[in-house]
């Protein structure tokens, strides 16, 4: 009886006690950035001094695509994710309660990091990071799909976000690399990360279970996560960079995904014998540009080769799905459920290695004085004639001096690191849910399954009805409509009239 309340009550408490530690924590450390606080007025005798003076509102210019973003990760990826027939209520629901958990997570992990754990302010930009933080979650996620419970999923979202956030700060911070679409240090991250927990928690039986391919209905609700992501991937790419910068984000993204769902679609009829589409490549590499354009989505690479980044997304991606993700399954034994490796994994590699070499051709004549903005580590240090030139001229923080050459170096060194936190953590997080049985880990019939979790409706479990059950009772239903038989007397006749036959029928159809 113990063992039994304990399996019931671990994860509600552990919720619990989890939100408890976020309140202290949050009230401790926590507090609001000067444009979200009123503007404080020191009465003197005859005169007021202000404390502070107001910063400009920042909702007004990142409220819209923080709303986007937001959009992406509650409803693009939850509904991308509901493609299993049996999995639904998991797919949307603990994905909603995974990007709340990581939310807050993050916001006190990432503070405490870049603060060196210091008491610090949160803005608008701080929800911002916080959810492209809940991406790389979601994306792993993805990876383990149907396969882990959603105490596991718990403990994956606490360790992740601690590894994320350090490889984060070790690239943007220590490193002074860019990826203002998040490629290399979300998606990259998320994706690797995941499949190395599910090499190490590899089951021949998940390769058995039936449950987990689609139905045409659950294939639509993909379908809505797909457009939704492709709608409101330039806000993701484009939500934190600035002026000329944003705006290039956004074009670049836009004509990328394009490009990437025109050639998705020629591809899939390509590859499959009859010519026809695979709702799989349309649901996930149509998105494959949005990933493969993030690292440089806010530079110099003029339109035409955003278009040419989204159809070798679109070529890498659905050639992921038709050909790579079966040897992954078969040879190394790495069981993908969305296809993260193919739609995040690849495309981001892509992207931290088109980034370098448009970062390695950035110089003065392309970008302006605005070079420094857009490559801060790129400006020169502050002891050289250089940077008294530059301070005429725009407002700037000095930097490294670092030629192009060398920056491009620093992106690769960067995407190098960013593979090893996300493999080896992964790694130690997959041994970690492997030894600790108490997590619940699924086996045999609980792969791919609500039931395990969820109260599921009865109209659920009667349209899993073999297809002779379902004909029976639609003949037991079209007699019950039609005019009940009568005897020689024009008397409806009772059950005891009815033949063996039809009694034992209605009698099955009762049980």
């Amino acid at each position: 009886m113990a063992s039994v309340w304990l399996t019931k009550l671990k994860l509600p408490l552990y919720l619990i006690v989890l939100e408890l530690v976020f309140i202290i924590l949050f009230s401790v450390f926590v507090e609001y950035d000067d444009s979200a606080s009123p503007e404080l007025i020191v009465k003197g005798d005859n005169s007021s001094t202000h404390v502070h003076a107001k910063e400009k509102n920042m909702v007004h210019d990142y409220y819209p695509m923080f709303q986007d973003v937001h959009v992406m990760m509650f409803i693009g990826f939850g509904f991308l994710m509901m493609f299993l027939k049996r999995y639904g209520f998991s797919s949307v629901g603990l994905n909603m309660l995974i990007a709340a958990l990581c939310i807050q997570w993050s916001t006190l992990i990432g503070g405490l990091i870049h603060h060196h754990g210091a008491k610090f302010k949160v803005n608008i930009t701080t929800m911002l990071t916080s959810d492209f933080a809940s991406a790389a979650v979601l994306i792993t996620f993805g990876a383990l799909l149907g396969k882990t419970s959603p105490m596991q999923m718990m403990v994956v979202t606490l360790i992740e976000i601690v590894l994320f956030s350090a490889n984060e700060y070790i690239g943007l911070v220590l490193l002074q690399v860019v990826d203002v679409g998040g490629s290399m240090f979300v998606h990259a991250f998320g994706a690797y990360f995941g499949l190395a927990i599910s090499r190490v928690l590899h089951n021949p039986e998940v390769e058995k279970s039936t449950k987990e391919g689609s139905v045409y209905h659950s294939d639509m609700f993909a379908v809505v996560g797909t457009i939704f992501l492709w709608l409101f991937w330039p806000s993701f790419n484009s939500a934190l960079a600035i002026d000329d910068a944003q705006h290039r984000a956004v074009l670049n993204t836009y004509y990328a995904l394009a490009a990437c769902c025109v050639v998705t679609f020629a591809i899939s009829s390509l590859v499959d014998k009859d010519g026809r589409f695979d709702m799989v490549h349309i649901q996930n590499a149509t998105l494959a540009g949005g990933v493969a354009v993030g690292t440089s989505a806010d530079m110099m690479i003029q339109p035409y080769g955003a278009l040419i980044i989204g159809s070798l997304a679109a070529l890498l991606s659905t050639i992921g799905y038709k050909y790579i993700t079966p040897f992954l399954k078969s040879k190394l034994k790495i069981h993908d459920t969305c296809g993260v490796h193919n739609l995040h994994g690849m495309p981001a590699v892509m992207a931290g290695i088109i980034g370098a070499i448009v970062v390695s051709f950035a110089d003065k004549e392309t970008y302006g004085y605005t070079l420094y903005r857009q490559f801060p580590a790129m400006a020169p240090n502050s002891s050289s004639s250089e940077w008294a030139e530059l301070q005429g001229h725009m407002d700037a923080e000095p930097g490294k001096g670092r030629s192009a050459g060398d920056q491009a170096a620093y992106q690769m060194i960067a995407l190098a690191i960013t593979l090893s936190f996300a493999l080896v953590g992964g790694l130690f997080v997959g041994l970690l849910l492997k030894t600790c049985d108490f997590l619940g880990q699924p086996s045999g019939d609980r792969y791919f399954e609500d039931s395990p979790f969820w109260h599921i409706p009865h109209d659920h479990e009667s349209s899993e009805l073999s297809p002779i059950v379902s004909k029976v009772i639609y003949e037991l239903e079209k007699r019950q409509s039609s005019p009940k038989k009568l005897d020689a007397s024009g008397v409806p006749l009772l059950a005891a009239d009815l033949t063996i036959e039809e009694t034992s029928f209605t009698n099955d159809h009762k049980a």
